[in-house]
């Protein structure tokens, strides 16, 4: 059999295979070990420590979810902060939105942002773009010296582990409350409802104590455990269910659509009752 497997332990009991034409690159860097892959399924692939971050053939699914259902729900996204997302694909996303201004990106591991600008440039095409403030540092500090800035705040963090802890905890939706203006909004990627079902409902918990509109919304991506992901929104004022579909901006994509933007928040009752909800 030709070509080498990649294997990522997804739990203890699941794991995902990829067979691989070659390893692309690789290094250990002060954060985490980094490599790029080509695969023979969903081409370039990303990883830290091991577990899949982005694949050219499936991150569209995630980039756009995660960034358009929030910049589309805010009706002026002039200011937006990333933290996170060094692939650059959140960046691609927010930086060609007609609607904004001034994208700021904080992401702790410079090795990460440079691997993606030399072997993903698909994903990592907004890097050049002039609406982009890049600073490599740490998210979490960098949140807690802005305040009323933003309109819309993406956290795009990996798993919850090592450096990325910190981001999933309600002192830091906090201190992204305070960053965000009046009208802010933002929006995490919260793992799997098949087996991150504590973090799920903890998030959620935690943003629905801050914010006066919280939803949490799906979207499925191949490459993550279960294929079924979730993403929690905290609104100050608007309402994503609420979104006219006339409003929003048109925009070539793959998976977002102002129907998808709706269908994203009908959840199968199985997350509702992880919710609480009837």
């Amino acid at each position: 059999m030709k070509g080498l497997w990649f294997t990522e332990l997804q739990t203890p009991e699941l794991a995902i295979s990829l067979r691989a034409r070659r390893v692309l690159h690789h290094q250990r860097t002060p954060y985490q070990e980094l490599a790029v892959l080509e695969t023979e399924a969903l081409g370039k692939m990303l990883t830290l420590d091991g577990v899949i971050q982005t694949t050219v053939g499936d991150e569209f699914v995630y980039h756009e979810m995660i960034t358009l259902v929030p910049l589309n729900t805010h009706p002026n996204p002039e200011r937006v902060l990333i933290i996170g997302g060094g692939d650059g694909g959140s960046a691609r996303e927010c930086v060609r939105h007609p609607r904004t201004r001034e994208v700021t990106m904080v992401e702790i591991d410079g090795a990460v942002v440079e691997a993606a600008k030399e072997f993903l440039p698909e994903i990592g095409s907004g890097f050049d773009c002039p609406k982009l403030n890049l600073i490599i540092g740490d998210g979490i500090k960098y949140v807690q010296e802005k305040r009323d800035y933003y309109d819309v705040v993406v956290v795009d963090a990996p798993d919850p582990v090592g450096p990325a802890v910190g981001l999933f905890t309600r002192e830091f939706y906090a201190q992204v409350h305070a960053a965000l203006r009046e009208d802010g909004i933002m929006v995490a990627q919260t793992e799997s409802p098949f087996f991150n079902k504590d973090l799920v409902l903890k998030a959620y918990q935690d943003m629905q104590s801050l914010f006066p509109i919280a939803r949490v919304y799906l979207a499925t991506i191949p490459t993550y455990p279960g294929g079924l992901w979730t993403f929690t929104l905290g609104s100050k004022r608007y309402d994503p269910v609420a979104v006219q579909p006339e409003t929003i901006p048109p925009l070539e994509t793959k998976y977002y659509s102002p129907q998808m933007h709706q269908a994203a928040f009908v959840l199968p009752p199985f997350v509702n009752k992880l919710l609480g909800k009837a």
